[in-house]
């Protein structure tokens, strides 16, 4: 149950400069596979989650402080794409990403760094967050319906699931309160 003790974190991660970095299949992909490996290695849920052209939202829960949570979740994230990049030959996308060596001496850099953080800590909030992060592509005019954009947890909170998600969802582990 999600609760002021137990909550859910819903979290924004933007592309810098919001670059399209997730605008084709493939990239999408790597980012399902990295989001699944931070929830892994992070030990933390991923409720819900939407993989936009210039951002990631996710409703996630766990142990881990949000702050956390980010970090694997981007971490694991930028590596993978840029690694991705870097093995596909993507030189310009490469180079949008380049930046000023910082503190840690990476050459490129994925993420805005200033990532939006919401503690949710009622299912009202929860589901506000969900339907608000299954409706995005919807927005943005991608689809007609939030079920038929495949980069997204929708048609797994409709009960209609394929049978090789991108990315399955720890969706069976919310506790309900009893109605």
């Amino acid at each position: 149950m999600v609760s002021t003790d137990t909550p859910a974190y819903y979290l924004t991660s933007v592309a810098r400069d919001r670059l399209p970095v997730f605008r084709t299949d493939p990239i999408k992909a790597v980012a399902s596979q990295a989001l699944d490996e931070a929830r892994r290695t992070g030990n933390f849920m991923i409720f819900a989650y939407v993989i936009m052209p210039d951002h990631i939202h996710m409703v996630a829960a766990g142990n881990p402080k949000p702050s956390e949570i980010l970090r694997y979740a981007n971490g694991i994230t930028a590596h993978r794409i840029i690694g991705h990049l870097k093995e596909a030959g993507h030189e310009s996308s490469l180079r949008k990403l380049e930046r000023q060596s910082g503190e840690r001496k990476h050459k490129y850099s994925l993420w805005d760094h200033n990532p939006d953080v919401r503690i949710l800590t009622n299912e009202d909030s929860l589901m506000q967050r969900v339907n608000y992060t299954h409706q995005n592509p919807v927005r943005l005019g991608l689809v007609d319906r939030p079920q038929d954009y495949l980069w997204s947890s929708a048609r797994q909170w409709n009960w209609i699931p394929l049978e090789d998600e991108p990315l399955i969802v720890d969706r069976k582990a919310i506790r309900w309160r009893s109605r």
